[in-house]
């Protein structure tokens, strides 16, 4: 089943999945709205076009993300039980999907104790409800439902029209907030920091204050504070009304020398290199650079699988030989993957031998190429699949997620008085008027 959502909307995909029984994946992708137009009804602005992966089994929601591959949304959650420094020890095991690398570290850290079935069960539930709010705000896309197995092992199964009703609920109360407020990745910032403490009392204040950094957006806040989005918008909105607090649209970043800006819309093409080796990265990451591309190193294969989702190159460039996955099995799981399906592959070896080469064809590679190379070698290859790098040589800021340090428990029951002191200076004000 595929389609486009102006042809059938979310909610409709999700009751025929649920009527049916079905078990399998949906895939989504958003189309970003034309410029100029007016949208009405209650859809999220997204600053790219975002995808989002559901798995079923009978019927049944096992888990969801907004965009395979990111650990960030992981992290967030994890900073309430202050386990979230543990992903960065652990070695997630392939027992998930390609689609669903999160969900495999969610697994290792359970296996090794770090969390309990049920703070686990509580994150995946809090992370389907957060997709289920954005898909049903969607209205421009395109969806493909595969049957297939289930994502195994499971944790828990929820039940979706348990969910349809309580979210499109939510989606009608924020849908009010409009104009002021468009999406739950918009981070607040404090324009009027003397007004807003006059309003709040100093501990809320000093809450809201540490998050309206620009940085830390009204989702992030939801998941530190174990809130939905809609609870944690309803506090701010007042303030967002009055000016006192505005909403970006996008994270800022700490400014850095750059180079000349791009004409245009042009952007470096995008090649992820995966090999253990140091210096055949630091070699392929020098090569490509000097030439117009812009490119990511990884070491580590089986972080790489949740990498690439992230990252979307445009080209990735797979080691063979490597320890735990081999370039084989990333390949093939790649392949197996709908955003993966028609990505250029091609495999690095340091064995040149006819079995390599049809091994690499019967997993979905694209080319094969036998280490060591030369530069020109390299880069005809690489233009011969994704064309060539830019002619003027732009450097490319990296984001870095900014760790905000709070105390869980303190801020979950401020939360509320924050909603309340919202609404009582929005009454103080118009009665004032």
């Amino acid at each position: 089943m595929q389609g486009n959502l102006s042809e059938i909307d979310i909610r409709s995909i999700l009751q025929l999945i649920e009527l049916g029984q079905r078990t399998g994946e949906l895939f989504v992708e958003a189309y970003s709205s034309p410029v100029g137009s007016t949208i009405s009804e209650p859809q999220h602005h997204f600053p790219t076009e975002p995808s989002w992966f559901v798995f079923f089994l009978n019927g049944q929601i096992i888990y969801a993300t907004q965009r395979a591959g990111s650990l960030s949304r992981l992290r967030d959650y994890l900073s309430r039980y202050n386990a979230d420094r543990e992903l960065d020890s652990i070695t997630v095991p392939s027992i998930a999907s390609v689609n669903a690398p999160e969900y495999g570290y969610l697994w290792a850290l359970l296996e090794k104790g770090i969390l309990t079935p049920a703070q686990g069960r509580s994150i995946i539930h809090n992370m389907v409800r957060e997709t289920l709010f954005d898909l049903l705000s969607l209205r421009r896309g395109s969806f493909i439902f595969e049957l297939g197995p289930a994502l195994t092992p499971q944790l828990t199964t929820l039940e979706i029209s348990s969910f349809l009703a309580k979210i499109m609920k939510q989606i009608q109360e924020w849908n009010q907030f409009s104009p002021y407020i468009h999406s739950p990745e918009q981070c607040p910032v404090i324009s009027d920091p003397d007004q807003l403490q006059k309003a709040l009392k100093p501990h809320i204040f000093n809450i809201l204050k540490n998050w309206s950094d620009g940085q830390t957006s009204m989702q992030q806040i939801a998941r530190y504070l174990n809130r939905d989005v809609l609870t944690v918008a309803k506090a701010i909105y007042p303030f967002v009304q009055q000016g006192i607090v505005q909403l970006t649209n996008h994270k800022h970043s700490k400014p850095t020398k750059k180079s000349k800006p791009l004409q245009g819309e042009a952007k470096a093409p995008h090649i992820v290199c995966i090999d253990d080796d140091l210096v055949i990265r630091e070699t392929v990451e020098s090569i490509l650079n000097q030439n117009g591309y812009l490119v990511s190193s990884l070491g580590d294969p089986l972080k790489a699988l949740g990498e690439l989702f992230y990252i979307k190159p445009d080209l990735i460039l797979c080691d063979i030989a490597m320890p735990e996955l081999d370039g084989y099995e990333i390949c093939a799981m790649l392949r197996n993957s709908t955003a993966f399906r028609q990505i250029p592959i091609i495999m690095l070896t340091g064995i040149e031998g006819f079995i390599d080469r049809v091994k690499a064809r019967i997993v979905g590679a694209t080319d094969y190429f036998t280490k060591p190379f030369g530069e020109s070698e390299l880069l005809m290859l690489v233009e011969k699949y994704i064309g060539p790098g830019l002619s003027e040589k732009s450097q490319f800021d990296r984001l870095l997620s900014k760790k905000i340090e709070i105390e869980t428990e303190t801020e979950i029951q401020n939360m509320s008085e924050l909603e309340n002191s919202a609404s009582i200076s929005l009454k103080s004000k118009n009665n004032n008027i």
